[in-house]
C-alpha cells in the first residue's frame, strides 16, 4: 500500500487517545491506552512494518467520501462503487456509552446502503512501535493479539482467519446488512471479549452522538464561520486528556515538516506555551469547564518547579517531567522521512516566553473564568521574581531552535507580558507582590525591545537582537497589547511580513512562514512549509489594525477565508502547508485550531461592529 496524504485522514477518539483513519478505511495510527503510549498501529510511519486495521471493498472503480456525523466526532467513510454503496462508521464510545460498556473500545460498523459489496478486513497490530512480537489467538468471537506489554482483542460477528501475525476476513454484505468489529484491551487467556451485536452497536452509536451534540451545545460562538469553529472545538476536545485536563499539541509523532527531511518531532505532550491560547480560545466560545480543568493542570505544574525555581517548557499529559528523545531507526518514517523521533529533547530547553504565556492564561482565567487561589498566587509570585533575575538571558525561543541560544524578540515580549499581567492580577485581587520591582523590569524590557528589537534597516521588528531576519511571532505584538495595532512600527512590520519571500518578507500565496530558513540558523537542514498558526496570527493582526483602516480589515477577511480553504475535507489542519498545498507536520494540530477560533472570534466581532 502507498502512503496516504496526511490530509486524507480523519480522527476519532475518547479523550484518552485517538485513531487516524484514512479515506481508504485504514486505521494507520493508534496508540493505546493513552496519546503518548506506544503505538498499536503505525502504518503512517512505516507502511510495511507499522501495522494497520483496514476495512475496504474489494470491487474495482471505488470512490471515497469521508465526513463527520453532524456535530460529532463520529467518522463516516463512504465507498461508492458500481456494485453498491458501503458505509463505514468509526467511533469510540464516550460519556454514557463508555460508562455503560464498562471499558474503552473502538467500534467499526460496516453497512451496505445500496446493492451488494464484498469487503476485506485486515487487522495487523505492531505493538510498541513495531518493536515487540505478538501471538495470535482465533476464537468464535474474533481474535486476540498478545504481546509482552499489551493484549488487544477484536470481537466480531463474522468468522475470522489467522494470517501470520494478522487476522483477515472476507465477507459480502447486501443492502441493509451490517457487520461490527470492536477493538479493546483484553487479558491474556481471556479471549477477545464479548461480541457486540448490531443492535448494541447502534445503541452505543446513538449515545455517543448525544454526548457530542450535548457538549457542542455549550459553544457560544454564533458568528460567520460557525461550522469551522465548531469543528475546531470538537478537534480540541479530542486532543484533551480527560484524567488531567491537559491538551496534547498533536496526537501524532514524527510526521515531517519537510518530506524526506529531519524536522520530525513528537507532539504528544503539553506545552506551557499552549496555555494562553487554550484558555483564551476555550473561554471565548463558552467552554469554561475545559478551561478550568486545564487551569488545574497548570496549577499543579506551578507547584513542581525545577531546583533553580524555573518551569519546564513542556510536560507529559500526566504531568511527568522527563520526556527523553529517542529515534526509531527500524521505521522508515512517513514517505521515507527519517529519523522517526519519540520523546522530545526540547523539554529541558530554556524558553523564557513560557512565563508570559502562563501569566496571561492565569490572568484571563481569573478575569473570565473563576478567581485563582492565594496558594497559586504565591507560586506565580515566586516565578515572577525568578524572571526578574533571568529575563535578560539568551534562550532557544518559541520555535525551539537547535542552532544555539539568542536574544529572541518574542521571548523578551512575553517576559514583558509576564510582568504586565502579574501587576494587573496583583492589583485586581490586591495580592501581596513586589510591584515596584516588577514595574521597573517591565518598563526596562519595553524600552529594550523598542531599541534592540527594531531594525531601522528592515523597518520592522526582527527575530533577535542584532539580526535582520523577520519572524512571524512578532505579529503577536498588538495581540498581547504591547503596541497599539496601528502604531507606525507595527504597521511597517505588518507590511514587511506581508511581502513574499523573494522580496524579503514571509508570505507565499497568502500563507505565512514562521521565518525564512535561509536567514535563520535553526540547527537543522532542509526547508519547511508555511506555518498555519502564523497565518491566523496575521489575520488577527490585520483585524486589529483594521479597526482604524477598513482596507486592512478587508484584507483580514480575505486572508482568513483563503486560509479556510486549506483545511482538509473534514475541516482539520496539520501544522504546516507544503509547496503544493499538502498538509505537513503532526496532525491535527491544537495550536492551529486554537488560532483559528481566536481569529474567527475577533474578526467576526470587528466585522459586526463596522
Amino acid at each position: 500500500m502507498a502512503y496516504q496524504p496526511i490530509e486524507d485522514y480523519g480522527i476519532i477518539g475518547d479523550m484518552h487517545t485517538v485513531a487516524l483513519i484514512g479515506m481508504n478505511g485504514s486505521i494507520d495510527w493508534f496508540c493505546f491506552p493513552h496519546f503518548d503510549s506506544p503505538s498499536v498501529f503505525a502504518a503512517i510511519l512505516d507502511e510495511q512494518k507499522g501495522g494497520r486495521f483496514k476495512i475496504a471493498p474489494l470491487c474495482n472503480g471505488v470512490s471515497h467520501k469521508q465526513f463527520y456525523w453532524p456535530d460529532t466526532n463520529i467518522l463516516v467513510t463512504r465507498f461508492l462503487s458500481p456494485d453498491g454503496v458501503g458505509e463505514l462508521t468509526d467511533y469510540m464510545p464516550v460519556g454514557e456509552a463508555a460508562r455503560s460498556s464498562g471499558q474503552r473500545q473502538l467500534i467499526r460498523r460496516i453497512s451496505v446502503i445500496r446493492g451488494t459489496m464484498e469487503f476485506e478486513m485486515e487487522c495487523h497490530p505492531a505493538f510498541n512501535y513495531a518493536r515487540d512480537d505478538h501471538s495470535v489467538e482465533v476464537t468464535e468471537e474474533g481474535v486476540s493479539f498478545h504481546s509482552d506489554q499489551l493484549s488487544m482483542g477484536m470481537a466480531t460477528n463474522l468468522p475470522v482467519q489467522q494470517n501470520g501475525h494478522s487476522a483477515k476476513a472476507r465477507f459480502t454484505l447486501s443492502e441493509g446488512e451490517t457487520a461490527v468489529f470492536v477493538l479493546r484491551e483484553v487479558v491474556r487467556g481471556a479471549g477477545c471479549g464479548a461480541t457486540l451485536n448490531v443492535e448494541r452497536a447502534e445503541e452505543l452509536f446513538r449515545q455517543t452522538v448525544t454526548y457530542w451534540r450535548t457538549w457542542l451545545s455549550k459553544c457560544t460562538y454564533t458568528g460567520r464561520w460557525r461550522e469551522m469553529v465548531h469543528r475546531s472545538a470538537l478537534a480540541l476536545k479530542l486532543l484533551t486528556f480527560e484524567p488531567t485536563g491537559a491538551i496534547v499539541a498533536a496526537p501524532t509523532c514524527a510526521l515531517p515538516e519537510t518530506l524526506g527531511g529531519e524536522r520530525n518531532w513528537d507532539y504528544r505532550y503539553t506545552w506551557i506555551r499552549d496555555a494562553a491560547f487554550t484558555i483564551y480560545g476555550l473561554l471565548r466560545i463558552g467552554f469554561t469547564e475545559e478551561a478550568a480543568k486545564f487551569m488545574q493542570w497548570l496549577e499543579a505544574r506551578s507547584h513542581e518547579l525545577n531546583d533553580d525555581g524555573s518551569l519546564q517548557i513542556m510536560y507529559g499529559i500526566d504531568g511527568r517531567h522527563t520526556l527523553t528523545e529517542e529515534t526509531l531507526d527500524h521505521l522508515e518514517g512517513y514517505r521515507g522521512s527519517r529519523p522517526v523521533r519519540i520523546g522530545n529533547g526540547a523539554y529541558n530547553q530554556l524558553q523564557l516566553d513560557i512565563y508570559g504565556e502562563l501569566m496571561d492564561s492565569v490572568y484571563l482565567y481569573n478575569k473570565y473564568g473563576a478567581p485563582i487561589s492565594y496558594d497559586l498566587w504565591t507560586e506565580l509570585r515566586r516565578l515572577t521574581n525568578w524572571l526578574c533575575d533571568n529575563w535578560h538571558r539568551e534562550d532557544e525561543g518559541i520555535w525551539e531552535v537547535r542552532g544555539g541560544q539568542q536574544h529572541f524578540v518574542y521571548s523578551k515580549l512575553m517576559c514583558w507580558v509576564a510582568f504586565d499581567r502579574a501587576i494587573r492580577l496583583a492589583d485586581k485581587r490586591s495580592f501581596p507582590s513586589d510591584r515596584d520591582r516588577w514595574r521597573k523590569v517591565r518598563d526596562e524590557i519595553y524600552e529594550e525591545i523598542m531599541d534592540k528589537g527594531w531594525s531601522n534597516e528592515r523597518q520592522a521588528f526582527v527575530q533577535a537582537y542584532g539580526s535582520q531576519a523577520l519572524d512571524a511571532s512578532n505579529l503577536m505584538l498588538p495581540l498581547v497589547f504591547f503596541l497599539s495595532p496601528n502604531d507606525p512600527r507595527m504597521l511597517k512590520t505588518l507590511d514587511a511580513t506581508s511581502r513574499s519571500l523573494s522580496q524579503g518578507g514571509l508570505m507565499a500565496s497568502g500563507l505565512v512562514y514562521r521565518y525564512d530558513v535561509n536567514q535563520t540558523d535553526d540547527g537543522l537542514d532542509g526547508i519547511e512549509g508555511t506555518f498555519n498558526i502564523c497565518t491566523f496570527w496575521m489575520v488577527e493582526a490585520l483585524t486589529r489594525a483594521g479597526r482604524t483602516d477598513r482596507a486592512r480589515l478587508d484584507d483580514a477577511r480575505f486572508l482568513f477565508e483563503h486560509m479556510l480553504g486549506y483545511a482538509n475535507h473534514l475541516g482539520l489542519y496539520a501544522e504546516e502547508i507544503g509547496p503544493h498545498g499538502e498538509a505537513l507536520g503532526n496532525f491535527p494540530q491544537a495550536f492551529t485550531h486554537l488560532a483559528l477560533i481566536s481569529a474567527a472570534f475577533n474578526l467576526d466581532r470587528a466585522l459586526g461592529s463596522r
